[in-house]
């Protein structure tokens, strides 16, 4: 633990005006030495700039902590941030001691209604990492990103899927849902072939994470029986699906559904154009 505090007692020790201790009985006391309470002293100026530089940064966390409307953990500050204009980068491990120095909590999150659901749907099922991060090399509708994004309104969530063309930037197909249940990840795909569908070959990656959705039974079978080739990011490893995670998070700079209340307000807000774009 810093010695900093003891310091701090020392220094106002003999500051007070009854004080009749010198320095070398307050730092024999406090079980420290002289040399390292003049060295903290002296040191004083730079605490001072430290302590202005975190209070800066705090800003930023706060900021993005309660950026539309409700609060987040560090992972969800820090990518928040990461898609401001400009983007502010701040490693996760300060994030969490800045938070941890101010007094910032995380909310406690409740537990997952859909995990018995996600369970019984999961297969051991996961497809080999086909893309490669290759996502503008082989020409339109040959890279098909997918995903399913949270966007919270009122103290609850509306979920949406949606399936991104990597080398167009295109939204292809999107469907918004009041649940997880799986159904509406399906008809992500079935709006894709029968808006796109002749726009695909047997050379077409659909790609996503390793998610209870893509590696269930239902998913696995319609996305053979479309003759698409399937593809799946490494475990834990965001970057393999990068171009995806980059449109989610400038579309939630787009959107304000604030203001809803009900799940049919927030459908009604959320008008994702057929050609658009990151």
């Amino acid at each position: 633990m810093s010695s900093g505090w003891k310091f701090e007692v020392i220094q106002k020790t003999l500051q007070e005006a009854d004080n009749q201790l010198n320095v070398s009985m307050l730092c024999d006391i406090a079980g420290v030495s002289r040399s390292g309470y003049y060295r903290w002293i002296h040191a004083a100026g730079a605490r001072e700039e430290r302590e202005q530089k975190d209070r800066e940064d705090f800003e930023l966390v706060l900021k993005a902590y309660n950026q539309r409307g409700y609060q987040k953990g560090a992972r969800s500050i820090y990518m928040c941030m990461i898609h401001w204009n400009p983007p502010v980068i701040m490693n996760l491990k300060k994030i969490r001691r800045l938070m941890d120095k101010y007094g910032l909590m995380c909310p406690i999150r409740k537990a997952n209604p859909y995990r018995r659901m996600a369970k019984a749907i999961q297969t051991n099922h996961v497809a080999e990492n086909l893309l490669e991060r290759k996502f503008t090399e082989y020409g339109p509708r040959k890279v098909l990103l997918t995903d399913i994004t949270y966007i919270p309104y009122h103290g609850t969530f509306a979920y949406l899927s949606t399936i991104l063309d990597a080398y167009t930037k295109q939204i292809l197909s999107y469907v918004l849902s009041d649940s997880l249940e799986e159904d509406f990840v399906l008809e992500t795909v079935n709006k894709l072939i029968k808006n796109h569908g002749i726009e695909l070959t047997k050379e077409t990656l659909i790609h996503s994470d390793q998610g209870c959705h893509y590696t269930s039974t239902r998913f696995i079978q319609l996305v053979s029986d479309k003759e698409l080739r399937q593809s799946m990011s490494r475990k834990g490893n965001c970057w393999d699906n990068a171009l995806q995670e980059s449109f989610f998070g400038h579309m939630k700079d787009e959107i304000d559904v604030s203001e809803c209340s009900k799940y049919r307000e927030v459908k009604a807000n959320l008008s994702i154009r057929g050609d658009c774009k990151l």
